[in-house]
């Protein structure tokens, strides 16, 4: 504009950087991520052997974002441990209880249910079956 001083170089350094690391925080917690799908193990995961994992427990696989549960029918469930609000891989599992380290949401690791916003879509169910005396999971299973 003119009679306008130019903003110094600094000046336009810092807003630049400024808007960088803000465009970073929008973009982790941006809204509309709820019901995205999150990403999903691309190859069968093998979480243990089967007459390992009792009835009425549940095991996280931290390493492939993976947590399957034996119900008291003996069934198996597996979900992806990928927070369906913002993505964050969920590497805490308290009893039955998923809990995010971002934002603080939880799932109920049976059902893949939100037990505690922000999110509010529930874990993404994976295939899962027993091959060969193995629990494996994930696309392909």
């Amino acid at each position: 504009m003119p009679g306008r001083p130019a903003p110094s170089r600094r000046t336009v350094l810092r807003s630049a950087a400024l808007t960088s690391v803000a465009g970073l925080g929008a973009a982790a917690c941006s809204p509309g991520e709820d019901g995205a799908a999150p990403a999903r193990p691309t190859a069968p995961v093998d979480l243990g052997a089967d007459g390992e994992m009792a009835k009425g427990t549940t095991r996280l696989d931290r390493d492939h974002h993976v947590v399957v549960s034996r119900a008291d029918d003996g069934s198996l469930k597996a979900f992806s441990t990928v927070c369906t609000h913002a993505g964050c891989p969920i590497r805490k599992l308290e009893g039955t209880k998923l809990v995010c380290p971002c934002h603080g949401s939880e799932f109920d690791a049976r059902t893949g249910e939100v037990l505690h916003a922000p999110a509010t879509v529930p874990l993404v169910e994976l295939p899962v079956q027993v091959k060969q005396g193995r629990i494996v999971a994930g696309t392909g299973a």
